[in-house]
């Protein structure tokens, strides 16, 4: 009887530890469209002409982050940047920063 009291506390919390990262997940999915949304709003607001890109002159004025790092966003150097590109670029950064992690 011993034994199924274990295995049944062992399944109790692995059910928990299971749940709970889930919430975490989830918890982390929704701050990242949270973000990812703010992000498109600044977008469409620093894009005056509504073309669905930026030049470096918009992203200057609208996207102060985003001018600083215009260079490293526009890999294909063509004067002006999407939000596919910024996404990769954020991307390549957070990639960059978890290989640095211990």
């Amino acid at each position: 009887m011993n034994h199924i009291w274990q295995s049944m506390t062992r399944l109790g919390v692995a059910v928990t530890l299971a749940a709970g990262a889930a919430g975490t997940m989830a918890q982390a999915a929704d701050g990242e469209r949270g973000r990812g949304m703010e992000l498109q709003k600044r977008f469409a607001a620093a894009d005056v002409n509504g073309e669905g890109k930026l030049t470096r002159d918009e992203a200057k004025k609208g996207m102060p982050f985003v001018y600083k790092h215009f260079d490293e966003i526009d890999t294909a150097k063509k004067g002006t940047i999407t939000m596919p590109d910024i996404a990769a670029f954020a991307r390549a950064q957070r990639e960059a920063r978890k290989s640095k992690t211990p």
